[in-house]
């Protein structure tokens, strides 16, 4: 279960896209927009562009999440 409800998070999304963007720049503003803070859509794009393991991507996305 998330540490943070799904629906606060897609309302608040657009705010966070430029953390986001700092935080992973090898993604696009496009792609972060989709992912709309959904926890598993931004884990697998972090893991397929920085070509890590799905748990270090899971791990990344948990603590841009809980850093706010």
């Amino acid at each position: 279960m998330s540490l943070f409800n799904a629906d606060e998070m897609k309302g608040k999304w657009k705010q966070q896209v430029g953390k986001a963007k700092m935080t992973w720049g090898k993604l696009t503003e496009d792609e972060l927009l989709e992912a709309e803070g959904r926890e598993e859509k931004l884990t697998g794009l972090v893991q397929e562009r920085y070509a890590i393991t799905r748990e270090e991507a899971k791990k990344q996305v948990k603590e841009f999440f809980n850093s706010k």
